[in-house]
């Protein structure tokens, strides 16, 4: 991981800006605060392999993603979940030392705030609240991973391509320039760059994206929204349902 940075870094208020930190009482943060290690991470560094130890949790913060890949026979990596501001990765609800099942990449590059996974199962041992924080996000993550499996199972290629950059744009500030290539969204998508540079062709033939050298630009969001499965909405709803002001809202998360 790279080099780490001062806590001023990726702070919002007194905190880092990761929603789950800061959905914390402060009774909770506190118990993890002398602990949090902030560090800046860069696209395609490297958090876990398969078969990994999971000995450190990562929260990204600002517009940091964080990618789950699954490997196959084949040779390729194949994208489930992206996870930005709105959570954390690697030992969120196990206790000591397990095995990571999963490639889990920086897809975005920017800070992230690490904790030693013993220090975060010490400090959940001594509050409920706590506890009770990191179980229900570990359910609204697991939520995310069920609706990836129902969404490319039963929806287009275009659906799920607009998805992809509509979600990456929530958790980027809203930001209409989403810093991904044909390559990363053919991973995204788990099909081959020509099939996945044939969709964004369309979408710039009717003037929803552009395309820069290593980045997509969104020209009409609110087309590319009614383009899009409604599988992310899904997981949003869940969210606010299972924790409220976590997942990011650009109109007010800042």
């Amino acid at each position: 991981m790279g080099k780490r940075m001062p806590a001023q870094g990726a702070v919002a208020g007194d905190r880092p800006f990761n929603n789950l930190l800061r959905r914390l009482n402060s009774a909770d943060y506190a118990l993890l605060a002398p602990d949090l290690d902030l560090a800046e991470a860069g696209p395609g560094d490297l958090i876990y392999n398969p078969g990994d130890n999971v000995q450190t949790v990562y929260f990204p913060c600002g517009p940091t993603l964080v990618s789950y890949l699954v490997p196959n026979e084949d040779g390729r990596d194949v994208e489930t979940i992206l996870i930005g501001r709105e959570g954390a990765v690697g030992g969120i609800v196990s206790h000591g030392f397990l095995p990571a099942y999963t490639r889990i990449v920086i897809k975005f590059g920017g800070p992230v705030v690490r904790l030693a996974v013993a220090r975060l199962d010490a400090a959940k041992a001594n509050s409920a609240s706590l506890h009770n924080i990191f179980v229900r996000y570990a359910d609204c993550m697991l939520a995310q991973i069920f609706q990836s499996t129902a969404c490319n199972a039963i929806h287009s290629i275009e659906q799920r391509t607009a998805k992809w950059i509509v979600a990456a744009m929530e958790r980027t500030d809203g930001n209409d320039t989403v810093p991904l290539t044909h390559e990363q969204l053919a991973t995204l998508l788990g099909v081959g760059r020509s099939y996945a540079s044939r969709v964004i062709q369309a979408f710039k033939a009717q003037g929803v994206l552009e395309t820069r050298r290593g980045a997509i630009v969104v020209r009409d969001a609110e087309t590319l929204k009614t383009r899009s499965c409604l599988c992310n909405e899904a997981v949003k709803d869940h969210f606010e349902e299972v924790l409220r002001g976590v997942y990011p809202d650009p109109e007010k998360d800042n």
